[in-house]
């Protein structure tokens, strides 16, 4: 080997088996110690910046340049051998991840509030058959998941992104090397055009579908395959690769640096995987290609040293555990950051149970014979450990359930009197301290239900889902209920009237788009801007009554109250054809979950009730509205989420708060008498009753 300039080799083993001299030209020391520095800077960036970090995009680099050379290795022996390439990955995965998920169940159970149990227990299970991201993807595309805290098992969307990788590039080389020996044409240049289309074809996808909806882009697979194929293609070209000892220094440090710094550098949190994804992987990319230089000025002296080599060891375990230590550490401790003291905490306990883990799991098993004494044995052996923990699961997953259904509240229940316990002249005659209801277990389900309906899509969007509560033909009054979930929240209050008072109750609502000529929420969203406008033209065909929607945002926590003009204009679209206006002011936000509070710490403890002046404003936002429309009737029941002074997490006996900024549907429930009673006064106003159109 020259001392200026280095042929990049991956020694192909002969057929009786690779000499011990070519096996040590294959080793890449640097290698496993940029695994270390990814999974360190996974580490540190969770823990203190909260941020990409650009680490697990190496991990899957790395994992496309390893198999594939293995796998193509295999392919210049004979052909692709499926089921060994398999055992080996269940002996080498599933004991680590699935011990750690046992023990995460179960530390779950313990420590986490029950309203984070069901969605606890759906990723548990998704994480143990790699499926976490699209779990995750899903629920980023579910509005009434959105609010969900960030899991104990959050982590494992990218070890599912792995684990599918595993199963499928194996099956895409196989079939790829039989193609090539059919057609008489060479492996390494027929996979290295494939691989380059994958590349290609992955990587314009991830661009376009993070342009379009990054969240679902960040956990699904076919935006990240790219990375895995320039893995690959680097494993099929890095041995034609040859340049200058200083140049390939140069090429070890700038990637080094450069991926160290890239979370630092990009804001990319609201733009990854896409174009910026680059980032990472190329950088990760010239550290492999500097290699091995011999330099004792070389990043790979650095890398390719002891400690780095044992933390490469340990950096799978090191990622199984770091996470769910974080979130245990924020949920004892009751904080939503890591200081600094906690967070090293938090890395030397990970780092402990990563060292326990490996030494006593990862490696005896690896090394035993489990599972290797009869043809199937490994997958034998994957579904023995699958066994305990989703037995586990199971059984919570039935306690939870029966938890979550042991109580409900109705309008006249006299133990859970919610709302009404905030009217005048109220006297509580119920049981001596009777359970809170709802159940915490059941607060993430807490959306009111809209049954018996019936459901369509508008004509003119289709994105536009209207759903009608069954009422006699004609009803007795046709209500409209349109925008965002705060406006929704409201179905749960209206419903119980509507049933009995023979009223058709119209519900048109998107999450995070209230009723506005505007976006409120998201700025550009132009689906919600066409929604609303479909949502009007329906409104305006369908003549109701009265349309009920949201009078101000509570944009932030504290005092951000507003009237967006947006809401104003549609208003006037609703004026200038007749059709009267329930303008409803919004609920508080907050910087806590109080039901979550409450359940720690006590519903009278003073952390869990906000002062009022700090989160209502005196004055309404839409009390500064220079000229209001005229057929806008302004309700407002702040006085019966707080006092004069408090905003209790739990009145009545009743959880007002699902999380930060939703009321239970149960609350809403025990507030039908109350918001019956505003309507009937608002619309009395404007017209007079009569049996014609009121029971």
């Amino acid at each position: 080997m020259s001392s200026r300039v280095v042929r990049l080799r991956a020694t192909a083993p002969h057929a009786n088996g690779a000499n011990k001299s070519a096996d040590q030209r294959r080793y890449r020391p640097e290698l496993q110690g940029l695994r270390a520095l990814a999974a360190i800077l996974v580490v540190v960036y969770h823990i203190w910046l909260g941020r990409v970090s650009g680490g697990v995009d190496v991990f899957f680099l790395i994992s496309g340049f390893l198999v594939t050379g293995q796998l193509v290795r295999s392919a210049q022996r004979g052909p692709v051998l499926f089921r060994p390439f398999w055992d080996k990955l269940i002996k080498r995965l599933f004991p680590a991840a699935l011990t750690v998920l046992l023990i995460i169940a179960v530390a779950s159970i313990l420590f986490l509030p029950p309203n984070r149990w069901f969605q606890t227990i759906r990723e548990i299970a998704a994480a143990a058959f790699y499926l976490e991201n699209w779990q995750l993807a899903i629920d980023s595309t579910d509005y009434y998941a959105q609010n969900d805290a960030a899991s104990v098992v959050q982590h494992f969307w990218s070890l599912s992104i792995q684990g599918q990788f595993y199963l499928v590039w194996p099956l895409l080389v196989g079939m790829v090397v039989l193609i090539a020996r059919l057609i008489n044409r060479a492996v390494r240049s027929t996979l290295f055009v494939v691989l380059l289309v994958v590349f290609g074809m992955s990587l314009a996808y991830s661009i376009r579908l993070t342009d379009a909806n990054q969240p679902v882009a960040y956990f699904h697979s076919l935006t990240r395959i790219w990375e895995f194929a320039l893995g690959g293609l680097l494993a099929l070209a890095i041995a034609s690769i040859r340049m200058p000892r200083g140049s390939r220094v140069v090429l070890g440090w700038l990637g080094t640096i450069g991926l160290m710094s890239c979370g630092i550098v990009l804001q990319v949190g609201s733009l990854f995987p896409g174009y910026l994804a680059l980032w990472p992987i190329v950088t990760g990319a010239l550290v492999l290609i500097a290699g091995q230089t011999g330099s004792p000025h070389g990043v790979d002296r650095l890398l390719g040293s002891r400690p780095m080599q044992y933390v490469g060891n340990l950096s799978y375990s090191l990622y199984l555990w770091h996470w769910p230590v974080l979130v245990f550490y924020l949920v004892i401790r009751g904080r939503t950051e890591v200081e600094v003291v906690g967070g090293l905490g938090v890395i030397g306990l990970s780092f402990v149970l990563s060292a326990a883990t490996y030494h006593l799991v990862e490696q005896p098993l690896r090394r035993s014979h489990m599972g290797e004494r009869t043809r199937w044995g490994a997958y034998r052996f994957g579904v023995a450990m699958m066994i305990p923990l989703l037995a586990t699961v199971t059984a919570w997953q039935f306690v939870s359930a029966h938890k979550a259904t042991a109580y409900a509240a109705s309008v006249d229940d006299p133990d859970h009197p919610g709302a009404m316990a905030m009217s005048e002249g109220f006297e509580y005659w119920g049981s001596p301290d009777p359970p809170l209801v709802p159940p915490m277990v059941a607060l993430p389900n807490e959306w009111a239900a809209f049954t018996p309906s019936t459901c369509s899509t508008s004509a003119h969007s289709g994105e536009l889902r209207i759903c009608s509560s069954t009422a006699p033909d004609p009803p007795a009054r046709r209500l409209v209920l349109v925008g965002d979930s705060h406006i929704g929240q409201y179905v749960g209050a209206l419903l119980p009237v509507a049933e009995r008072r023979n009223w058709q109750l119209i519900v048109m609502t998107r999450g995070s788009c209230p009723f506005s000529t505007n976006s409120e929420t998201t700025p550009h969203d132009k689906p919600c801007v066409e929604w609303n406008a479909a949502a009007v033209t329906e409104i305006i065909a369908l003549r109701p009554d009265a349309v009920f929607t949201l009078a101000s945002r509570n944009v932030r926590v504290g005092l951000t109250e507003e009237t967006p003009v947006g809401f104003v204009d549609q208003w006037r679209s609703l004026q200038q054809a007749g059709i009267p206006v329930l303008a409803v002011r919004d609920c508080p936000r907050y910087s806590y979950a109080p039901s979550e509070c409450a359940n720690t710490y006590g519903t009278d403890a003073p952390q869990c009730n906000a002062l009022r002046a700090e989160i209502i404003p005196a004055e309404p936002s839409y009390t500064r509205i220079a000229d209001p429309p005229s057929n806008v009737s302004f309700l407002d029941f702040s006085d019966y989420f707080c006092t004069d002074e408090r905003c209790p997490p739990v009145i009545g006996n009743v959880r007002v708060y699902m999380d930060d900024n939703h009321i239970t549907a149960a609350f809403m429930t025990t507030m039908s008498p109350l918001v019956e009673q505003a309507i009937d006064n608002a619309l009395d106003a404007i017209h007079p009753p009569s049996a014609a159109i009121d029971n």
